[in-house]
């Protein structure tokens, strides 16, 4: 017989598995949790119209605070007066300073020599004092004029006095019969004639007396107005001496030593150090905000000046518009022309403001909305925006005080309104 295996087989006896059973459970229900809290967020993100990495976004969260706007630039040192010298004449220029030299006012800087204009004022000259001449010769003649007006004047009146004479002694005569009727009517008419003469020597005299008044009048006007171009042309000849306004350095020479320049052409500026200003550049968006009189801070070489807004520019030039503060009070001595200094203008200052950190999102949506972020998601928003600085915007309304939003990179949402922010 074949002897089987049966004496070796023995029976095993199989221990219950609660451990890995409690663990299976265990597993089962966290994965069931999970599921459960994943679930809204997995169907937010479904139903987002587009994703964006956060890498791609800059974020910044609504504060409630103190909000001052303010303009801070770098600007340079210029003078308040800077005044220009230009070529009163055409002709050569003899300078008699140099760049950098200092000058008093009313001190010759060139000297233009001009002899077309030295001669022309020789020449009026020369014509004013001939009309002076003529002038005097014109009252010489109306004075002898008069004279002989008058004379004949006084003789008409003789003459009618001696005929008012003669008839009145013809008239006695012709009564007592001693002198016939016709010596009567002589006399009436030598009378006659002695009264016509009279009147027209008193016409004439009044009359050519005012006509010669008129032609010494028209010389004198004649002589005045020559000696006003003559004081012109004195005036211009006094300006080919160059001389500067003020009191100050000189700045630039626009022309070489000797040069002959045309009217009107650029010879050299002036520098007062005695009035000087920052300038600086602001952004065209600020430049509306700016106004005359503001006040300002302005800082260099290790110390502080306040200032006020002096002129604003009200040209826009490559987006930025300029601006200069003037000095409250004395001018700093030891500033110069051309010097950088820090300029702040404060434009306003609150308290208590709803502000978030600007950012592109102002300009890319005219301030109209922003995408507040919660949970992974950018949903869009209607806001109003109010001022702006440099670094903050005002919140007027749409949004809280603790609301996250997207301040920069929203460009690339398109037209999405809901948003998914992937790590």
């Amino acid at each position: 017989m074949i002897r089987d295996t049966s004496a070796q087989d023995r029976l095993v006896e199989v221990r219950p598995q609660r451990r890995r059973k409690l663990l299976l459970i265990g597993g089962g229900v966290a994965a069931v949790a999970l599921i459960a809290l994943a679930a809204p967020r997995v169907a937010t993100m479904f139903s987002a119209d587009t994703s964006v990495s956060a890498s791609r976004l800059n974020f910044g969260t609504v504060t409630r605070g103190p909000f001052v706007r303010d303009i801070a630039a770098e600007g340079k040192v210029v003078a308040a007066v800077s005044p220009t010298m230009y070529a009163a004449s055409a002709g050569a220029v003899v300078l008699k300073v140099h760049a950098g030299d200092v000058v008093k006012k009313d001190q010759v800087l060139a000297v233009i020599t001009s002899p077309e204009l030295t001669s022309k004022l020789a020449q009026e000259k020369s014509a004013a004092d001939a009309m002076e001449v003529e002038y005097l010769r014109a009252q010489i003649e109306a004075k002898k004029k008069r004279s002989e007006l008058q004379k004949a004047f006084d003789n008409a009146r003789v003459d009618e006095t001696t005929a008012e004479r003669d008839l009145k002694r013809y008239q006695g005569a012709f009564s007592k019969g001693a002198v016939p009727e016709a010596d009567v009517d002589k006399a009436k008419s030598t009378l006659d004639k002695a009264q016509i003469t009279t009147k027209h020597a008193t016409t004439d005299l009044a009359m050519d007396n005012d006509s010669l008044t008129f032609d010494v009048q028209a010389k004198k006007l004649a002589h005045d107005r020559q000696v006003l171009l003559v004081k012109d042309l004195e005036r211009q000849v006094g300006d080919l001496d160059v001389k500067s306004p003020v009191d100050g350095q000189v700045g630039q020479l626009f022309i070489a030593e000797r040069a002959t320049v045309a009217k009107d052409a650029q010879l050299l500026s002036v520098i007062d150090l005695s009035a000087l200003e920052v300038e600086m550049k602001v952004p065209e968006s600020f430049a509306r905000d700016l106004a005359i009189g503001m006040p300002g801070e302005i800082s260099g070489n290790g110390k502080q000046w306040n200032g006020k807004v002096s002129a604003v520019s009200p040209e826009v030039v490559s987006g930025e518009v300029s601006a200069r503060l003037r000095f409250d009070g004395e001018t700093p001595k030891q500033l110069r022309q051309s010097q950088r200094l820090s300029v702040r203008i404060l434009l306003d200052k609150r308290d208590n403001v709803l502000t978030v950190q600007r950012g592109s999102f102002v300009d890319e949506s005219a301030g109209r909305y922003a995408f507040v972020v919660n949970d992974g998601m950018a949903d869009r928003r209607d806001i109003r925006v109010g001022a702006s600085s440099i670094d903050k915007v005002e919140i007027l309304d749409g949004l809280k005080e603790g609301d996250k939003i997207v301040i920069s990179g929203a460009d690339t949402f398109g037209d999405a309104k809901h948003v998914a922010i992937s790590r």
